[in-house]
């Protein structure tokens, strides 16, 4: 008779599809769950973290100090890494079916929620997922281009990811450098002409998403100056009564509320905070932006209690040649996996797929919450996972995983070659006194594996 699964003999097998802090999060939390397991990773990237290496900003060096413990869970020996692994094109679903006992898919959000109003596809219009990546030098924007002539700029949005891409627009040159930011992004913020930065909310500030933290940090940007208008902070009675329960609003009001007594200050590179607006049409020439046109809204109180912005029908125009979009992300469906096209998930309970599937982060809940977040959700799903071993009786799952991509040919990267990565690219920035310079396309760090 075989043994259980989860024992010493039979242990429990499971893919985790993504190494951002979601997948790395369950790996970590399946390791303490007192069975004997066995954790293979795949990313299609050469390179572990997700957002923590590509999303977190490259001055935000404290915030990726959460891959410490990332690497106690990689360098596990019940762990595996398999690098440069895409599922659907090196793998099918089906395949990682047959070879573990459980798959769970923590590939988060990829993309750009679409402001759907004309002009998005000009010359100058851009995500926030495509400038984010290009700063953090992701290797899937080799080539893009991000040049900064642009002496004007709107950034639609204001949750973090908007005050993170204001303030390295803002930010001296100097002040990146010592950085990981990419080469690429340094090079042409070098040359930087943006003069005037508009951060756009088609909300009140009471009801402003990004922290007090983010919003402190983009006010003290050294040769740049953050503004409101006083005329910004007149409050209704509902976005009164709503600042009276949130600790964090009241946070951002007070600095709203000191940045609204300055004076403007000559010779300094202005961030305008812009209220009760929405963008209507991305305006052009010659296939480039040449400004935005926005309406003013008013705030209403929806059935459910929550308040809203509706549109009055008075017009603007703000002259910007340059509109970074930083509405929200969107999850893109998996090859053959169950996927709500509509809230953009993959459909699950508590993290249970079914068909021993399982989601975890941004691609079970949507794209709420920080890095920390994850942890407890990651929890939640391993629970699920846990409690649905019972039902899979003595499955038998088939040989080494390794043994299918040799015979394929595909050049995965392992722990160990991913951990010569990182010391080289700490090596190439111990120089420059940077965190670290790293490789800026797939066939460098491969070239960096071969070598290892």
């Amino acid at each position: 008779m075989s043994e259980n699964i989860g024992s010493s003999g039979n242990p429990l097998r499971v893919a985790i599809i993504g190494t951002g802090p979601s997948g790395m999060f369950a790996a970590g939390a399946l390791l303490k769950s007192g069975l004997e397991v066995r954790v293979d990773l795949f990313d299609k990237l050469p390179t572990p973290y997700g957002l923590v290496r590509y999303g977190v900003a490259p001055d935000h060096q404290k915030i990726k100090k959460v891959a410490a413990a990332f690497e106690r869970t990689g360098a596990d020996e019940r762990v595996r890494f398999f690098g440069n692994v895409k599922l659907g094109r090196d793998v099918t679903r089906e395949e990682l079916l047959d070879h573990y006992h459980q798959i769970v898919y923590a590939v988060g959000a990829q993309a750009d929620a679409s402001l759907g109003i004309p002009g998005e596809d000009l010359e100058g219009s851009i995500s926030s997922t495509e400038l984010v990546n290009w700063y953090n030098g992701h290797p899937e924007l080799e080539g893009f281009d991000v040049p900064l002539e642009h002496r004007s700029v709107a950034i639609i949005g204001i949750g973090n990811v908007a005050i993170d891409v204001a303030r390295i627009l803002a930010k001296r040159p100097e002040d990146l450098a010592t950085t990981d930011i990419s080469d690429a992004a340094l090079a042409e913020l070098s040359k930087n002409h943006i003069r005037e930065i508009f951060v756009l909310a088609r909300r009140g500030p009471v009801e402003a998403k990004c922290t007090p933290k983010e919003l402190s940090e983009l006010s003290e940007v050294e040769g740049a100056q953050a503004w409101i208008n006083p005329d910004e902070l007149e409050l209704g009675p509902e976005s009164e009564k709503a600042l009276e329960e949130d600790r964090s609003a009241q946070q951002n009001i007070e600095i709203f509320r000191r940045l609204a007594g300055e004076a403007l200050i000559e010779g300094k590179r202005h961030i305008h905070f812009k209220f009760l607006v929405s963008p209507v049409e991305i305006l052009g020439e010659n296939g480039r932006v040449t400004g935005l046109k926005v309406e003013r809204n008013r705030l209403v109180m929806r059935p459910d209690g929550r308040l809203s912005a509706e549109g009055t029908g008075e017009m603007e125009t703000l002259a910007v040649s340059m509109v970074v979009r930083a509405v929200g992300y969107r999850s893109r469906p998996l090859p053959d996996v169950p996927f709500d096209e509509n809230r953009a998930i993959i459909p699950n309970q508590k993290g249970t797929v079914g068909n021993r599937e399982y989601a975890v982060g941004w691609i079970k809940r949507g794209p709420t919450g920080l890095i920390g977040t994850n942890k407890g959700d990651a929890n939640e799903t391993v629970e699920s996972m846990l409690a649905e071993i019972p039902a899979l009786g003595n499955l038998e799952v088939s040989a080494d995983i390794a043994e299918l991509l040799n015979q394929r040919e595909v050049r995965f990267v392992t722990w160990e070659e991913w951990r010569r990565l990182d010391e080289l690219e700490t090596e190439r920035g111990s120089t420059s006194g940077r965190p670290r310079v790293k490789f800026a396309t797939i066939s460098e760090m491969l070239e960096g594996c071969d070598n290892c």
